[in-house]
């Protein structure tokens, strides 16, 4: 099977900073793939790098089976690429915005005007097709924008922390218009400054750290090399007094509390799962990013 994504020892200097070093990637067909990782870690350069925006000092990478270095121009027509700001024109309606973007991409006007009401439809803006997109909330653009990128079906959808700067009903609405385009068969490439929006997203996750992977795999399997569940005891301040681990189940619970109380303990008792947040702090040297608002 040809992974949809295939990139080997990428390096990417800008002056005396090498932003990748060695990166190495593999995405499978229809798979949701989140990256991780502090800010200036790389994730937006590797994006630039795998869409053909900037050629890679080094290593090779295929992107829907052409070489991005030495075939940009096929990468281009088989991709999508959605930013950190939505691209759309607010002075157009949504149809106007759909059906502009279908002519440039080569359909007839019968065909782009067909396509559009389709895509409004898919992103829930039929009841807004008609009206300036200056007038759209923030999710809206986003969910716009998304549609946009959809006019020619691309196989790769690349979003570069498609959510940020969005509430979070609007951040959880786009959520669910990403389960469904994957769930078409589309493969997603995601950049994400919030964990949640990775653990609810990904099928798998890779954390990005001084320009290298420093891990990859499912958000359960991730969260797995941190530790277990644990019984936590905090004081009065919230500090934590004591932690037990333990395996989740009733009875471990039972054996934690019931050790915390022979020993006279007093305060607060909380169940503390692994979280992407605790792999994000072990596995990085970065600072801290986001969690979801």
């Amino acid at each position: 099977m040809e992974h949809a994504i295939d990139a080997t020892g990428l390096t990417v200097a800008f002056g005396r900073h090498r932003v990748l070093d060695g990166l190495d990637l593999r995405v499978s067909p229809g798979e949701v793939f989140a990256l991780l990782g502090p800010n200036g870690a790389g994730k937006t350069t590797t994006i630039n790098v795998l869409t053909t925006l900037v050629r890679p000092d080094g290593g090779r990478a295929r992107v829907a089976g052409a070489d991005v270095a030495a075939h940009p121009e096929l990468v281009r027509r088989r991709i999508s690429l959605t930013g950190q700001t939505a691209a759309v024109d607010e002075v157009l309606t949504g149809t106007e915005n759909l059906v502009m973007m279908g002519r440039l991409s080569g359909l007839s006007p019968r065909d782009a005007r067909t396509r559009a009401s389709a895509l409004l439809r898919s992103f829930d803006l039929g009841d807004a097709a008609g009206r300036r997109v200056g007038t759209y909330s923030g999710g809206m653009r986003r969910r716009l924008d998304l549609a946009l990128s959809f006019v020619v079906p691309p196989r790769i959808l690349f979003l570069d922390e498609p959510t940020t700067g969005l509430d979070t009903r609007s951040r959880r609405e786009l959520w669910g218009v990403i389960r469904g385009l994957a769930a078409e068969g589309t493969t997603v490439f995601l950049t994400t400054q919030y964990l949640e929006e990775a653990d609810q997203l990904a099928d798998r996750i890779a954390v990005l750290d001084g320009g290298r992977i420093v891990a990859e795999g499912t958000p359960a399997a991730l969260k797995a090399r941190v530790g277990g569940d644990s019984v936590r005891l905090h004081g009065p301040d919230d500090a934590l007094v004591r932690e037990i681990p333990t395996d989740g189940s009733v009875a471990g619970l039972r054996r934690a509390i019931d050790e915390l109380a022979d020993v006279g303990a007093e305060g607060a008792v909380t169940l503390h799962r692994p979280t992407l947040d605790d792999v994000f702090l072990t596995l990085t040297s970065g600072p801290r990013i986001k969690e979801s608002a």
